[in-house]
């Protein structure tokens, strides 16, 4: 299995979350080895993605440097995991991604539109040799060997329209579309009221998130997926393994998982080789299980 990035530019354009101002995406094909680099066009700052370039993991998963910044990046980074893209330069006018409608499925449509080419190079993967786990309290994120990508999360919310939930996904690309990227983030009344007072989350609706008060569903159309919440926080894990920069072969576990806990367990694992390794796809043992997910 060979390296992909996508046959042609493509671009879209949607609100940020944040700012609620217009941002402008444009996605092109780079080389081979080339990697996944992002680019603010309105400050010609090009920022390579690496847990090393995460500066904040509060409210999203955001790199940059002293220079500016790109918010918002996990949905985004989850399709291009789904995908298999390993070499694509992700070229912005603002500091954070287009939130569209809060899931993945805008960005499987560019991606869609965009084709999908192999190139000459054996893909690369990062492949967990044991276990490393990252803890919080009863919190935690891990990562341990296996022979394919499988992710398994649970939650619990002292909400009645969220509760206790948990779902295990075994990666593909088209179980990924149609169990995972359709799940939107998530976000209290409460919440968004008082981050608008600060100037953040101008851009949030409906329409882009599922709302709740302190009892309900906001949406008039309700959930997409019984346990849709749940289903979005493996979207956002896929995101956050992502950046370290390959696909990674391995089994993800959580309970109430974050941006942070899972930006620490990507450090954890690049701390030492002990823990991983990065090798063409096609050199690990029992590799063709893996390479038929991207099918």
């Amino acid at each position: 299995m060979n390296q992909r990035t996508i046959r042609k530019p493509v671009e879209v354009v949607g609100i940020g979350l944040h700012k609620g101002e217009p941002i402008k995406l444009r996605l092109e094909p780079l080389d081979e080895d080339s990697g996944i680099v992002f680019y603010r066009e309105d400050l010609a700052l090009r920022i390579p993605l690496s847990p090393s370039s995460v500066i904040d993991t509060q409210m999203a998963t955001v790199i940059g440097n002293e220079r500016g910044s790109i918010s918002t990046i996990e949905h985004f980074l989850s399709t291009i995991y789904a995908y298999g893209i390993d070499n694509l330069r992700v070229v912005i006018n603002g500091n954070e991604m287009p939130i569209m409608d809060g899931s993945a499925s805008s960005f499987c449509l560019l991606l869609d539109e965009a084709g999908i080419v192999e190139q000459s190079l054996p893909k690369k993967i990062i492949r967990i040799k044991q276990p490393v786990e990252v803890r919080d309290g009863e919190k935690f994120v891990r990562l341990e060997p296996s022979n394919r990508a499988t992710f398994k999360f649970e939650i619990d919310f002292a909400h009645p329209a969220i509760g206790r939930q948990s779902a295990v996904y075994n990666f593909g690309t088209k179980s990924f579309i149609e169990e995972i990227a359709r799940a939107r983030t998530f976000g209290f009344a409460r919440d968004i009221q008082y981050l608008q007072s600060m100037n953040l989350a101008l851009g949030a609706s409906l329409n882009n998130a599922i709302g709740l008060d302190d009892e309900k569903v906001l949406n008039p159309e309700g959930l997409r997926f019984t346990n849709e919440f749940v289903r979005h926080k493996i979207l956002d894990a896929m995101g956050d393994m992502m950046v370290m920069g390959h696909v990674v072969m391995g089994a993800y576990s959580s309970f109430a998982g974050s941006h942070k806990l899972n930006h620490e367990l990507t450090k954890k694992v690049l701390a030492s080789e002990a823990n991983y390794e990065i090798v063409a796809v096609d050199r690990v043992k029992s590799s063709r299980v893996f390479e038929k997910s991207f099918a």
